[in-house]
């Protein structure tokens, strides 16, 4: 007796056994490198996104939409060595009418789990369409409503431009005091000539960036606004720099989506700075530095978010800080001496705060400092929660929302039309 239950419990033993081992065999197979993917945190698979995104304008402008596919092909790249792959279905050349309310609905329809609108007045016609497909989210770049509606699924994300356009204000401002110093102009000759959009926040914002940064280290600068009435119109933003030259205009920024006033003020023998591109290949002789927002900084947050399946927020905006803000390549070869160096340490400055791009100390709005200003939108409306956005001695944009609120028409900066979309 005492051996069969000898016998009975070694086999019972030995069953034990083979099913630890078997179970020991099957998480290492699960674990393996073969069967899990670099960066996949989850369940070891790849994960897929579709992805629509809507454009204004096609990558062929070298400007605004040429800079999200810049940042739609690197995030792509990025999320696919985590073990995401994106697969974008692409809308060219969309109207902000009611032709962009078809394409979110097209996009949605194709099974798309996120849709981004690239263009500020593509919002309207995006909230149309997110109320009926809730399980899709929305996002409308440069824009304010999304996150103050009541959808959960609608997004708006931008970035903090107006650091850039500081910093492209510093070099044009080097390059206007080296030619008052060499005497090829004098003081009052160093004008600024901007082609600007819209007069909206986001363009009076970034204007006024530029202007501070160029008035940091060319005390005598002034600066004239033109405004096209467009984003993309490469016709009205060549008279406006060509107006703007004939005006006595010897840099020539833009808030446009094209490479025209680049061109123009080669042509003119003024010089230049860009938006959104390079623009030293195809104006050398003018162009000095460009600033743009590094889209492929939000996609991946975005998308990854819906891989996940988390939340995500309604309303992002960063800079410098997250390296959302870059600058495009000085051009050496035109740019004042010891601009690089000026550049690196202005460019610390903001990153870390200790420069406020908007100190009120630094400018003026009739003669005084402007010691109280309340955030408002594009619309001259109060933002939700209105707040007073000047205090600690700045004025704080994109502090209370992500997209811009400033719209004080501050001295040294001449407006000579207006224009609203």
């Amino acid at each position: 007796m005492k051996k069969r239950l000898l016998a009975l419990l070694l086999a019972l033993a030995m069953m034990f056994a083979l099913a630890a081992c078997a179970d020991t065999e099957d998480q290492g197979e699960s674990q393996s490198p073969s069967a899990s993917t670099p960066g996949d945190d989850n369940d070891g698979e790849t994960k897929t996104v579709k992805v629509g995104l809507i454009c204004i304008g096609d990558e062929n402008d070298q400007g605004y939409t040429y800079n999200f596919i810049r940042g739609k092909e690197a995030v792509t790249e990025k999320l696919a060595a985590e073990g995401i792959n994106v697969e974008w279905s692409v809308k060219w050349n969309i109207g902000e009418d009611s032709s962009c309310e078809d394409a979110n609905i097209e996009l949605a329809e194709e099974g798309c789990d996120l849709i981004i609108n690239n263009s500020f007045g593509f919002e309207p016609f995006m909230l149309k369409v997110a109320a009926d497909y809730p399980e899709i989210e929305f996002i409308a770049c440069t824009n304010q409503a999304s996150w103050t509606d009541d959808l959960p699924n609608t997004h708006n994300a931008f970035a903090n431009i107006y650091e850039g356009r500081y910093l492209a204000g510093v070099v044009a401002g080097m390059k206007l005091q080296e030619m008052i110093d060499n005497g090829e102009i004098t003081a009052d000759q160093a004008v600024i000539g901007y082609v600007g959009a819209f007069s909206f926040a986001e363009v009076i914002s970034g204007f006024t960036a530029y202007y501070l940064g160029a008035k940091s280290v060319c005390p005598s600068v002034t600066m004239k606004v033109q405004f096209v009435g467009s984003w993309s119109d490469a016709t009205l933003e060549s008279n406006a720099a060509q107006a703007l030259c004939d005006a006595g205009c010897v840099m020539i920024s833009q808030h446009s989506d094209n490479t025209t006033p680049a061109t123009v003020a080669q042509s003119n023998g003024a010089f230049h700075t860009g938006y959104n591109n390079d623009m030293i290949s195809i104006a050398p002789d003018a162009s000095l530095i460009g600033t743009r927002i590094d889209w492929s900084v939000y996609f991946e947050y975005a998308i990854k978010a819906v891989a996940n399946d988390e939340e995500f927020d309604q309303d992002w905006c960063h800079g410098m800080d997250e390296g959302a803000v870059v600058m495009t390549d000085l051009n050496e070869d035109i740019a004042a001496e010891g601009t690089a160096e000026k550049l690196a340490e202005v460019e610390e400055q903001i990153r870390t705060g200790a420069l406020q791009v908007f100190d009120t100390s630094t400018f003026t709005v009739d003669g005084a400092e402007l010691t109280t200003c309340f955030a408002l939108d594009t619309d001259g409306d109060f933002v939700a929660d209105s707040e007073e956005a000047v205090f600690d001695g700045a004025f704080h944009e994109s502090y209370f929302q992500s997209a811009p609120y400033f719209t004080v028409e501050i001295d040294g900066i001449e407006w000579l039309n207006s224009a609203f979309g």
